[in-house]
């Protein structure tokens, strides 16, 4: 099952929604926001993409973030961190098949998909 994460309001993840629709691609839609996240689920982003693809630097909760916090960021506490503000990831992530993939651009998505 193709799976997207993501907040309903973000601009990145309604053109995703989009263009998977327009494709007639079947998925299911979690709002990180008002569903959450699991550790297990953070986890297995981080051990597929990494920590330096997950963590959106640009956004306005990184931006809200203590200097200390951003600094101090590792291994070791990125899970928590997520798990406290989830609208940290790089949005969508994208899971299909055994990958996971974050933001969207078009040409990505049909490179994604080619072999479906």
């Amino acid at each position: 099952m193709t799976r997207l994460f993501g907040i309903k309001n973000c601009d990145t993840v309604k053109k995703a929604r989009r263009w998977l629709e327009e494709q007639s691609l079947a998925y299911e839609f979690h709002d990180v926001r008002s569903d959450g996240l699991s550790e297990n689920q953070v986890q297995q982003w981080l051990d597929k993409i990494g920590m330096a693809a997950l963590i959106n630097k640009r956004s306005t909760t990184w931006k809200q973030l203590s200097e200390s916090t951003r600094e101090g960021l590792n291994e070791e506490n990125v899970i928590q961190l997520i798990l406290d503000n989830p609208t940290l990831i790089k949005r969508p992530v994208l899971e299909y098949k055994e990958a996971a993939y974050t933001g969207f651009k078009a040409a990505d998505y049909e490179a994604i998909f080619s072999d479906s």
